[in-house]
């Protein structure tokens, strides 16, 4: 079976004032960490040998960049050897603008990874210094050329809006400057106050707000119409491609596809069970790679809660669900488990069905958490 893998680097440099991503700038014990996940990624690669192939892999953060050129090669040859790649896998590495050596591009290409993601969240520094980041625009800039000189093009950044004090002006801005790079792929994320971030904080005392809804809204109406004019096509609530440029990985997740997590903290999705490691540092190195001592904490997917997952990362995509794939899937038609839900959201304009397909409408994509809730299906179907 093809499957996606990702794996866990916690390292950073800074904690963004946003980030509730499990991360630290804990990077003393990070060639320890290094030894613990090869041994975890050896000890999965017995167990999947002859089962499984990786069609994409992802590793993220955290900031994988922060590991030394050593390090990184080390991981990268253990993920080689252990697991079976299919030939035209999708292998992204998460990096931070300024964290990104020469030496580090050579990795890169020494061993196959193919698409670089990119943390920029916005064009204007005193932005990017008010959220935390420790980077400018122009190191975006620099790292951006450093792979593309060595023939790394497939690339993607992350950009925020409803960031604290930014403007309409600003955000049009960044999105200008994003499309005269000719960046391939773009994800476009509104800024969320997370409980625990030092936004969070600062939120809870008052002395910071959210942004209102209504200038949210324009500034993702903008970045539709925007990127839609310049050639990218949304083929996800938060994300935007050049044609043949979608993440592959990230599609995994969004299609119920199975997929491994390695490292602090990981999911993982296979054979209809949910599991993941332990978010205990100190626990995780202690465990020397010990499959069964990481994973914390197993859940079995019942049939209605693959239905619920089904329907609201599949209405994420904005080619929506297949009727068919979910009869095959269930064995059950789709509208005599949801088509109250549906015709209520049709009745509105909000979702729309086109021969095998259901999909958001544009007004849909708005307000598509509302949407997504009313897919949770009585307690009493198993």
């Amino acid at each position: 079976m093809k499957i996606g893998l990702y794996v866990h680097i916690p390292f950073c440099h800074s904690k963004c004032y946003y980030c509730d991503f499990l991360s630290f700038p804990k990077r003393e014990k990070e060639e320890e960490y290094v030894n613990t996940l090869i041994a975890e990624i050896a000890n999965y690669g017995k167990k999947f040998m002859g089962v499984h192939t990786v069609k994409s892999l992802f590793i993220g953060g955290g900031t994988p960049t922060v590991l030394s050129p050593f390090l990184l090669d080390r991981l990268c040859e253990a993920l080689r050897t252990h697991f079976v790649f299919e030939a035209d896998i999708e292998w992204t590495i998460e990096a931070n603008p300024g964290t990104i050596l020469e030496e580090h591009t050579e990795i890169f290409k020494k061993h196959g990874v193919n698409r670089v993601s990119l943390g920029l969240q916005a064009a204007q520094n005193h932005l990017l210094k008010d959220i935390g980041r420790i980077h400018t625009y122009e190191e975006w800039v620099q790292s951006i050329e450093r792979l593309r000189r060595v023939g790394i093009t497939n690339l993607n950044t992350d950009i925020m809006f409803s960031l604290p004090g930014q403007t309409l002006l600003e955000w049009q801005g960044t999105l200008k400057k994003m499309v005269e790079m000719n960046l391939p792929h773009l994800s476009a994320y509104s800024l969320i106050i997370e409980e625990g971030t030092a936004f969070g904080d600062r939120y809870e005392q008052g002395i910071m707000k959210e942004t209102e809804e209504a200038l949210d809204r324009n500034f993702y109406e903008y970045v539709k119409a925007y990127l839609k004019e310049e050639g990218y096509v949304q083929y996800e609530l938060s994300n935007w491609s050049k044609p043949g440029f979608e993440c592959e990985h990230n599609k995994v997740y969004w299609n119920c596809e199975p997929y491994l997590g390695l490292g602090l903290g990981a999911h993982s999705y296979m054979d209809q069970k949910r599991f993941h490691n332990t978010t205990d540092f100190l626990a995780y190195l202690e465990t020397d790679g010990n499959i069964e001592e990481i994973v914390v904490e197993t859940e079995t997917i019942s049939t209605k809660m693959a239905m619920e997952e089904f329907m609201f990362l599949g209405l994420r995509l904005c080619e929506g669900i297949s009727i068919a794939d979910f009869e095959q899937r269930f064995g059950c038609n789709l509208f005599e488990v949801y088509g109250k839900q549906i015709e209520k959201w049709m009745d509105q304009g909000m979702i729309v069905h086109n021969r095998d397909k259901i999909y958001l409408s544009e007004v849909g994509k708005d307000v598509s958490n509302q949407i997504f809730t009313t897919f949770l299906l009585d307690e009493g179907m198993e």
